[in-house]
């Protein structure tokens, strides 16, 4: 018997780490990526936040971010909006736990049409996510909504009504701004980006932003924001 017992204590020490059961049906969070293509953002500057989110989902270091959770996989769609009347969901959920799905996300992003529309709504790019949320296939630990836009809402009902609706639903959403020197048809937004986004458009638990300082820098920008989401670290507001 002393024997048995020893022998079943040195196999439960060979064990690896088991992960959490079903975890193949689960993932650490549930992002939605909800980029603004309003008409404020030329060609060049639209094809520069693709090549931001394609480049930073598909780099090592975020997909080592991702491996790390307790889970080792996160879900992605990525949602492209512009005035009330435009969202579109451009990538449904896509489940990613390593480099071979991480490329296959950001190809698919390289091959998709891209589109441009007037206004900024982004209180129905929340919206919009917040459907798109209700229907990700897997379990998460986290919800998440990350606007990225260069501007302030102008279309719809304002931001921050549909920022409350999401923070009820347990979804946290944070914000990238980027600063543009011609954003809203030529004009400057009426108060500073980053105060706009901090006031009417971050919520939840341990929401933050990042701000792009020029659509150069988005990508870099993005790459910090995604470890971050991803790693759940504290909030705040960290410049690009």
């Amino acid at each position: 018997m002393r024997r048995r017992m020893l022998l079943s204590a040195v196999g439960a020490a060979a064990l690896p780490a088991i992960r959490p059961a079903r975890a193949e049906e689960a993932v650490d969070v549930a992002l939605v990526l909800a980029v603004d293509v309003s008409r404020s953002i030329d060609e060049d500057e639209a094809r520069l936040q693709r090549e931001g989110y394609r480049l930073a989902v598909s780099d090592p270091v975020v997909v080592a971010a991702i491996r790390g959770g307790m889970i080792g996989a996160v879900a992605i769609a990525y949602v492209e909006w512009a005035g009330i009347e435009y969202q579109r969901t451009v990538i449904p959920w896509r489940r990613i736990a390593g480099q071979q799905q991480a490329d296959a996300w950001a190809a698919e992003l390289e091959a998709a049409p891209r589109a441009s529309l007037s206004w900024t709504s982004i209180s129905g790019a929340i919206r919009h996510s917040r459907a798109v949320m209700a229907e990700c296939p897997w379990d998460s630990t986290r919800k998440v909504i990350d606007v990225s836009g260069d501007g302030v809402n102008n279309s719809g009902p304002p931001a921050d009504t549909e920022r409350d609706a999401a923070v009820a639903e347990g979804i946290t959403i944070n914000g990238l701004p980027i600063i543009n020197d011609r954003p809203t048809f030529g004009r400057l937004p009426p108060v500073p980006l980053d105060d706009y986004y901090r006031e009417n458009v971050i919520g939840g638990t341990g929401a933050f932003m990042i701000v792009a300082e020029d659509f150069e820098s988005f990508g870099m920008a993005v790459k910090r924001k995604l470890i971050r989401e991803i790693a759940n670290l504290p909030a705040g507001v960290i410049p690009a």
